[in-house]
C-alpha cells in the first residue's frame, strides 16, 4: 500500500503555458492544486518558444481577472506583411476590436509563474521520476515523484492534468489502445534561426520559388527566422553564410545586418490529435493532446483554451458536485481543436504550395496562388480568415 504524503484536488504535471494557466485559474477559484515540473525554474523561464496571444486568449485572461498581471508583448495591428516573389504585399484583416499581441511563450510563462507563486501557489521544480497511478479506476489517483532532495513523495488527488507536452509521461502512461492518434506530415521542415537582427516589421512572411521564409521580431534587436527546407536537411549543411544568402533571396531584399546567429534547429511540420483527451481521471492538455504546425500560430492558444475548459469543469465539480463539464471535456476541446487543425492545415498548405512547386507540383502552386488572391479580393474570404486569425471562429 502506498503511503500518501499529502492530498490535493488537482496535480498538474508540467509548467508550460497550459499547466501554469490552469494552476492560476484554479488558485483564483479556491481549488487546491500542485504543479510538478521536472526541469529547473531557470530552464523553464528561459526556454525559447514563439508566441502569439490571439484575441480569444486575451479576452480569456481578462475574464479570469489576470489580464493586467500576465499579458505582455506588443499589440499587433490587423495586418499580415507578405513578400510575394520579392514584392511587398500587406494584407489587412478584420480584428473586430481585438487585442491580440506578439508575446514569446517564455515571457508569458515567466508572468504566469510570478503570479502563481506570489499568490501562494504550490509549484515544485526539479520533480524527477514522475509516475501516475490509479487514475483509471474507482480509486483516488496517486502521483509519485522524487523531489530535489532525493526524497520520494506521493500525492493523492481527485484529478491529474497532463500538461507535459508531446514527450511527457502523462500521455505515455495511458494504456495502449485507449487513445486514437490522428496525424499528418506535411513533407517539409522549417529551419528556425535566432539571430541578433532587428526586424523591419513585427512579422514578415515571404513566398518564393525557393520556398517559404519568415521573420518575426523577438525584441528590439533580435529576430526569429524560418526557412522551408527538405525533411532530410541537417543543421550542419546550413552555414551562417548560406542562411543569410537564402533569407535575402527569398525576401528579395538585404537584411538590416547579418548579426550573430545564436541557435539553429530543424522542425518537421506536422499535425497530431489524440482522441479522447482523457482517460479516467487523467486529462490531457496542450501539446500532450494535440500539435499544430507553427505556421498557424495556434499551438499556445489551443493550450490556453484547454486550460480554460478544464478549469471550469473542475470548479463546477468542486462547487456543485456536477461532473457534466468533466464528462464532456474531451468532446468540447476536440471540436475546437479540429476546427483549428483544419485552419492550420489549409494555411500551411497555402503558404508553402504558393512557393516551391517541387513539393506538390505546378498545379497545386497555381491553385494556392488563386486562393491567396481571393483573400484580397473577397470580403467573405477576408472575414472567415480574420475569424481564424483572431481565434474567434
Amino acid at each position: 500500500m502506498s503511503v500518501v504524503d499529502e492530498n490535493t484536488t488537482v496535480v498538474i504535471v508540467g509548467s508550460g503555458v497550459a499547466g501554469l494557466a490552469l494552476g492560476n485559474f484554479l488558485l483564483r477559484s479556491g481549488i487546491d492544486c500542485v504543479v510538478l515540473e521536472k526541469r529547473s525554474r531557470t530552464y523553464v523561464e528561459q526556454r525559447q518558444r514563439a508566441g502569439v496571444i490571439d484575441h480569444r486568449a486575451a479576452r480569456m485572461f481578462r475574464q479570469w481577472g489576470l489580464e493586467d498581471r500576465v499579458l505582455d508583448g506588443v499589440p499587433f495591428e490587423p495586418v499580415l506583411n507578405f513578400r510575394i516573389d520579392g514584392e511587398t504585399r500587406p494584407y489587412a484583416y478584420s480584428a473586430d476590436g481585438g487585442d491580440g499581441r506578439f508575446c514569446p511563450q517564455q515571457v508569458l510563462v515567466r508572468h504566469l509563474i510570478d503570479v502563481f507563486v506570489s499568490d501562494g501557489g504550490d509549484l515544485r521544480f526539479e520533480a524527477a521520476d514522475i509516475s501516475l497511478e490509479s487514475f483509471s479506476g474507482d480509486e483516488r489517483p496517486l502521483v509519485r515523484y522524487r523531489d530535489s532532495a532525493g526524497t520520494t513523495r506521493t500525492i493523492g488527488c481527485d484529478f491529474i492534468a497532463g500538461c507535459d507536452g508531446d514527450r511527457g509521461v502523462s500521455r505515455a502512461t495511458i494504456p495502449s489502445g485507449h487513445l486514437t492518434r490522428y496525424a499528418h506530415d506535411y513533407g517539409y521542415a522549417w529551419l528556425t534561426v535566432l539571430a541578433e537582427v532587428p526586424a523591419n516589421h513585427q512579422s514578415m512572411m515571404a513566398i518564393h520559388s525557393r520556398g517559404f521564409a519568415g521573420q518575426f521580431a523577438r525584441g528590439p534587436e533580435v529576430s526569429r527566422f524560418y526557412l522551408q527546407c527538405p525533411l532530410e536537411s541537417s543543421t550542419a549543411e546550413w552555414t551562417d553564410e548560406r542562411i543569410w544568402e537564402e533569407i535575402e533571396t527569398r525576401f528579395g531584399e538585404p537584411v538590416k545586418t547579418r548579426g550573430e546567429i545564436s541557435s539553429k534547429q530543424l522542425v518537421p511540420l506536422r499535425s497530431v490529435v489524440y482522441d479522447p483527451m482523457s482517460h479516467g481521471r487523467l486529462y490531457l492538455l496542450g501539446d500532450a493532446a494535440h500539435i499544430v504546425p507553427p505556421m498557424s500560430a495556434k499551438g499556445m492558444n489551443l493550450a490556453l483554451h484547454d486550460a480554460d475548459v478544464f478549469a471550469k469543469a473542475v470548479i463546477r465539480q468542486a462547487e456543485e458536485q456536477d461532473a457534466s463539464l468533466l464528462d464532456t471535456y474531451s468532446s468540447t476541446c476536440l471540436r475546437h481543436v479540429w476546427n483549428y487543425q483544419a485552419f492550420a492545415a489549409w494555411f500551411t498548405d497555402l503558404m508553402h504550395d504558393s512557393g516551391d512547386a517541387s513539393y506538390q507540383g505546378a498545379f497545386r502552386r497555381r491553385i494556392a496562388r488563386a486562393e491567396f488572391d481571393r483573400l484580397y479580393a473577397s470580403e467573405s474570404a477576408n472575414r472567415l480568415f480574420s475569424e481564424f486569425l483572431t481565434g474567434l471562429n
